[in-house]
């Protein structure tokens, strides 16, 4: 089943000269960050797209460690990191994707020459195909 809000705790590793690496004792996963806001946003962003993978596959999701229970080095700090998955989903859904399509060259041009965002064309090209409706 899925949830609207994960919640995990993240292991922040501090070594001098080096970004703030952040892992996740519950998940595979690894990131990092400049400094600790950017190291937050990257946690977040990374256990996000994670987890709404492990949704879409079927795969089972763990439960999280209890921050008591986390075990840390000197130069390391846990912190929870939460994900709102409605948010994440839509991104998902929503992203784009780049496709390659071949057009006669003089189609090209005559469409160049006259402003068309070829990408929108064919957005609404398909979707009417398709029947669909995006609203």
């Amino acid at each position: 089943m899925e949830k609207n809000t994960y919640i995990y705790p993240a292991i922040f590793t501090y070594e001098d000269g080096y970004d703030i690496a952040v892992t996740f004792p519950d998940i595979e996963l690894a990131t990092q960050g400049e400094d600790e806001y950017e190291a937050l946003e990257m946690a977040k962003d990374a256990l996000g797209g994670r987890l709404y993978c492990m949704e879409r596959d079927g795969d089972a999701i763990p439960l999280p460690t209890s921050l008591k229970d986390v075990e840390l080095e000197k130069n390391e700090k846990v912190i929870l990191v939460e994900v709102f998955m409605p948010a994440v989903r839509m991104a998902e859904i929503n992203k784009s994707v780049t496709r390659t399509v071949t057009l006669p060259a003089w189609l090209s041009a005559e469409a160049s020459k006259r402003g068309v965002n070829f990408s929108r064309v064919l957005q609404e090209a398909l979707t009417e195909h398709l029947g669909l409706s995006r609203t």
